[in-house]
């Protein structure tokens, strides 16, 4: 299978049920994007698929033919605004939901570079935080607005 990981082309042979998220930590060795529930609830395993937010656990290597997909590790290698804004404000505490969080949130402001309150809390609502940081991270989400120029 080949499809584009953080702009470099990749070719793998793994069978096409097997799930992104083993194919980008177990294969390829990128384990920022983290397993979590491993049916698509949580949202730790968050990526973009052609700019899409994704669940990668849910999401099998055969969905991704021919397509860009970008990880955290991407994203921090970009300097990325919702990267800057999360350890501006010292979003995280355990590490665990962060790369999910930042790559909804980087999704959303793709598609809406100053989105209103309720457009956050909708992107938002698809992941879980075990340590109750939402307040940082709504917080965080409109320091990224700023970063990039918006609102």
């Amino acid at each position: 299978m080949t499809f584009t990981l953080n702009g470099k082309t990749q070719d793998v042979s793994v069978a096409g049920d097997m799930p992104l998220l083993w194919v980008l930590r177990d294969v390829l060795g990128l384990t920022g994007t983290k397993f979590g529930c491993g049916m698509g609830a949580c949202g730790c395993c968050t990526v973009h698929v052609d700019g899409k937010a994704v669940k990668s656990c849910a999401t099998p290597v055969s969905d991704v033919e021919g397509k860009a997909v970008t990880t955290i590790e991407g994203l921090a290698a970009a300097g990325h605004p919702v990267i800057r804004a999360w350890t501006e404000l010292d979003v995280a505490q355990c590490g665990w939901c962060p790369p999910g969080q930042i790559m909804s949130a980087s999704a959303l402001l793709a598609a809406k570079p100053a989105p209103a309150d309720a457009d956050i809390a909708d992107a938002m609502n698809a992941n879980l935080c075990r340590c109750g940081t939402y307040p940082r991270i709504r917080r965080a989400v409109k320091r990224a607005v700023e970063l990039q120029g918006g609102k």
